[in-house]
C-alpha cells in the first residue's frame, strides 16, 4: 500500500457517539406519531452519511408521518439540541487522534452535518476536534453534493493541502461514506456499527480494512507512526 500521509475522518457514528441520539430522537417522534413502528436499523443504515434533509425525508415518507419534512426538522432539532452536547468520543477516538496530532499528521473532519450542528456536537469536546487541521460541513459553500459523491472528502483533501488521494486515509462508518472515499480514490478503513455489520455480513464494500472499533486500529500498517 501506498503510504499514508493524511486522515480525513467522519465524524458522526465515527468519532463521537450521536447515532445513539439519532435513534433516540426518531423513535421518540414514531412513539408520538405512528401506532407503536420502530426505527429499524434497515431504515437507519439507509440514513447513516447521508444530509439532515435526506435523512428526513426518508424517515416522514417510509413511516408516513403526519408532517411535513421541514416540519420533522424543526421538531428533532429541538430534542437534539438538549442531547447533542452531551455525546462522548468513541472508544478509541482520544487515543488515535492526539497520537497523530503529536506526530505532525495532517487531519481532517469531513461531516454531512451542517456547520451550526457541527458546533452543537463537539461543544464539549473542543480541546479534541482542536486537533484537526480542517474541519468540512456538509452546508458549506462549496460542497454541491452529498455522500456517496465524493465532494466532502475532495474539500478536504484541497484543504489539506492538495496530497495525492493515494496517500490519504478516509475513516467511516457508514457504506455512503465508504462510497464517497472510494469515489475520492482514497484508501477507506471502516468501522461499522455492529447492526451494520450483521446487515452485511462479510461484504466489506470495498474498505481498504473493517474494524471493529477505533481502538483496533494499528497506524503502523498504513505507514503511519506506530503508538
Amino acid at each position: 500500500m501506498t503510504k499514508i500521509t493524511h486522515c480525513i475522518f467522519d465524524m458522526d457514528g465515527l468519532l463521537l457517539d450521536t447515532e445513539r441520539v439519532y435513534t433516540e430522537v426518531t423513535q421518540q417522534i414514531l412513539d408520538k406519531h405512528t401506532d407503536g413502528k420502530i426505527f429499524s436499523w434497515e431504515v437507519k443504515s439507509k440514513l447513516m452519511g447521508r444530509t439532515g434533509h435526506e435523512s428526513a425525508t426518508i424517515v416522514v415518507e417510509t413511516y408516513k408521518l403526519p408532517m411535513t419534512v421541514d416540519e420533522y426538522l424543526g421538531v428533532t432539532s429541538k430534542i437534539q439540541e438538549e442531547l447533542f452536547p452531551h455525546v462522548k468520543p468513541l472508544e478509541g477516538v482520544e487515543r488515535l487522534v492526539r497520537h497523530l496530532h503529536a506526530h505532525n499528521v495532517p487531519m481532517a473532519v469531513a461531516t454531512s452535518s451542517t456547520r451550526e450542528k457541527f458546533e452543537l456536537k463537539t461543544c464539549h469536546n473542543k480541546s479534541l476536534f482542536d486537533l484537526f487541521d480542517v474541519i468540512i460541513c456538509g452546508d458549506d459553500p462549496e460542497i454541491k453534493n452529498g455522500k456517496p459523491c465524493p465532494d466532502l472528502f475532495l474539500a478536504a483533501q484541497r484543504h489539506l493541502g492538495n496530497p495525492s488521494s493515494d496517500n490519504c486515509l478516509v475513516f467511516e462508518d457508514a457504506i455512503l461514506g465508504i462510497e464517497a472515499g472510494l469515489n475520492a480514490n482514497m484508501n477507506v478503513v471502516w468501522i461499522p456499527d455492529e447492526n451494520i455489520k450483521k446487515m452485511t455480513g462479510t461484504n466489506d464494500h470495498g474498505a481498504t480494512v473493517v474494524l471493529s472499533s477505533m481502538a483496533e486500529f494499528d497506524p503502523s500498517k498504513f505507514s503511519l507512526p506506530p503508538f
